[in-house]
This record gives structure tokens, C-alpha cells and sequence, in this order.
């Protein structure tokens, strides 16, 4: 299934709490939930002022919808090409 990386300006989003990210989390999974298993949360970054997304779906629309119902801002959805690590190297 294609990954994305979604990237969503939240500002202050690092100063967000733990029971403010909980909640948005949860908000995230009863979304995942009502669209059905084509769509996974592997996981996200939080900085400054974005939050950064990793998920897997069968495209970007989906990963868009997740985000009209959830009301979060995708503000850049990307299709990762390739993954590279430090294995690449050997």
C-alpha cells in the first residue's frame, strides 16, 4: 500500500499538552475507524509549529478525506517514492 507524509501547520503545535495531543489522536483513530482498514496512522513528529504524518492508503484523496473529517489541515500530502536508511549505504 503507498505511504504518504502529510504535513499540517498547526501553530504552536509543540507546545501542545499530552491530554491535547491525546485528544487529537483520538479524534485521528475514530476517523481511521469510520473509513474503513485501507487507511493506517504509522505515526507522527511534532515540531514548533507542524505536525508531520506518516500513513498508509490506497491514495492521496483518502488521506485528504481523513483530514475534512477530522478537521485537520493537509496542507502538503506527499507519496513517498522510496525509503532509505543506513542500510542503503551497505
Amino acid at each position: 500500500m503507498p505511504k504518504y507524509v502529510i504535513e499540517r501547520e498547526i501553530p504552536g503545535a509543540g507546545k501542545l499538552t499530552a491530554e491535547q495531543l491525546k485528544g487529537i489522536s483520538q479524534t485521528s483513530c475514530g476517523v481511521i475507524n469510520k473509513l474503513g482498514p485501507q487507511i493506517q496512522w504509522v505515526h507522527s513528529y511534532v515540531t514548533k509549529d507542524k505536525i508531520y504524518c506518516v500513513y498508509n492508503a490506497p491514495n492521496e484523496e483518502m488521506v485528504r478525506e481523513h483530514a475534512r473529517q477530522g478537521g485537520f489541515p493537509a496542507n502538503s500530502v506527499s507519496k513517498v517514492s522510496t525509503i532509505i536508511d543506513p542500510v542503503t549505504a551497505e
